[in-house]
């Protein structure tokens, strides 16, 4: 496939963006945690839509050239998002999701004022038949506006966690951890460490390769992790030229969804637990104060009761 044009974004993206976000959204808590000593969590599992990728959906939305329809492609989270940003704005916006995305999360995006298109059996399948409609392509991850919005992230940490700090956080296409490493250039006293599913590693070998590569991708009920990266996405080198990055195993996001549940009282996905699980794990050397993002929440109950149970 032909690479889309996309350029990175700049601190004047960032800046767009948090003026777009913080008008909307309240900033998210951050809460001790005796994950490590001196951590903290940023709980994005408190935005309205159970997931930090509203606040690319917003930066995005609020970017679209006058009047053009926004078409996406979601595993969930970033759909809801745009159906959240859609409701606000009155934009005309289209989501593609695959058969095979969470059942919870698709009947959320469906009661936004949407269209809902499903397609294919994986993301991979979703993203390239909504690149192919009519209309503006958001990604959720390739995408400058959306990019920056979740770097609003760190503008609200900038208040919340003096530095020193080390700053964990999921990675899938990458969107989050490239959000935050622009912000964590600009401010200077942070490390960025980005958690990959171990079945799922398409960011970490675009950045090993020096150019986007097809991985293999396997199972893994942390629906927001796996795929991999279109053509000329701009996150893996934005995420290689500050963070560091790691992988965690299903078995180590379920003692993650534990721990949250019994230290916190906290239920959050898959991916949303992944950069807990690379703490817990020990995988993470942290230098100055951790802060972890739990990045979301929304997993169905038989797959939340399998996780906690599942040995």
């Amino acid at each position: 496939m032909t690479a889309r044009p996309v350029r990175a974004p700049g601190p004047d993206d960032l800046d767009r963006a948090w003026r777009t976000v913080s008008a909307v959204l309240a900033p998210t808590p951050v809460v001790p945690s005796p994950l490590a000593p001196d951590a903290l969590l940023k709980l994005e599992t408190f935005q309205p839509t159970g997931s930090f990728k509203v606040r690319g959906a917003l930066a995005a939305v609020a970017a679209l050239p006058d009047g053009r329809p926004a078409v996406t492609a979601s595993a969930g989270n970033h759909g809801l998002g745009m159906g959240y940003a859609a409701a606000r704005s009155g934009a005309d916006v289209t989501v593609v999701v695959s058969t095979r995305a969470s059942q919870v999360k698709v009947d959320r995006i469906g009661a936004f004022p949407v269209r809902l298109v499903r397609h294919g059996t994986s993301y991979d399948d979703a993203e390239a038949h909504a690149m192919g409609l009519p209309g503006h392509y958001v990604s959720p991850y390739n995408d400058p506006a959306v990019i920056a919005g979740q770097g609003t992230i760190g503008r609200e940490l900038d208040a919340q966690a003096p530095g020193p700090l080390t700053v964990v956080a999921p990675v899938g296409g990458g969107g989050l951890a490239a959000g935050l490493c622009l912000w964590a250039r600009e401010r200077g006293d942070v490390r960025v460490v980005g958690v990959e599913s171990a079945v799922s590693r398409a960011v970490s070998a675009a950045v090993a390769a020096g150019r986007i590569v097809e991985v293999e991708v396997g199972d893994t009920f942390a629906d927001g992790l796996p795929g991999n990266l279109e053509a000329g996405s701009v996150t893996p080198d934005l995420v290689g030229s500050v963070a560091e990055l790691t992988t965690v195993t299903d078995a180590e996001i379920r003692d993650a969804l534990r721990f949250l549940f019994r230290e916190h009282g906290l239920v959050a996905e898959g991916a949303g637990a992944a950069a807990v699980a690379a703490v817990l794990a020990g995988k993470v050397e942290v230098t100055g104060r951790p802060v972890v993002v739990v990045s979301g929440r929304n997993i169905t109950v038989p797959t939340y009761t399998e996780a906690l149970l599942r040995t």
